[in-house]
């Protein structure tokens, strides 16, 4: 297994929004041998599991990104203690595409093609955001913008 680093830090927010980080107090060049974004997989309070990416936020400091998911899972908020520990993520991120949205992207060449060259991340939030509908109306209708939205270029939802 790889080295696991551990350390507490101070949930922080970012500017006046509601999205949540900590610092990374150490050098990923030191630790990883790499300056800029770092996978990995975290544990948080020896409860939640969570694979993220260490973020070069220049100056040499690296933050680590909490959902707001993961806060409630864990319970805590800003300015709460979080104990961290997490090892660099070298396993292939793959996005689980349902056969009914595969069909629809096979459908679509060109919506196909940018899809394919996507970020992990970029695939998962359109993935979740079609799996998240409640009704079949909904997803069908989140299908089919999910198409459009990659045909105009759009990365995100």
């Amino acid at each position: 297994m790889n080295q696991t680093i551990t350390f507490s830090a101070e949930i922080q927010q970012h500017q006046d929004i509601n999205a949540a980080f900590v610092n990374f107090p150490f050098d990923t060049v030191e630790l990883f041998g790499k300056k800029g974004q770092v996978k990995v997989k975290v544990l948080f309070d020896d409860k939640v599991e969570y694979r993220s990416s260490l973020a070069n936020m220049g100056g040499g400091c690296h933050r680590l990104g909490l959902t707001q998911a993961i806060r409630k899972e864990l319970g805590k908020t800003f300015g709460d203690i979080v104990e961290v520990k997490l090892w660099e993520d070298k396993e292939e991120r793959i996005v689980f595409v349902p056969d009914d949205v595969q069909g629809l992207l096979n459908q679509n060449e060109k919506a196909k093609d940018f899809y394919d060259k996507m970020s992990y991340t970029h695939k998962k939030e359109y993935i979740r955001w079609v799996e998240e509908a409640k009704k079949e109306e909904t997803r069908e209708r989140r299908k089919i913008k999910m198409i459009e939205m990659l045909l105009e270029g759009k990365k995100g939802i």
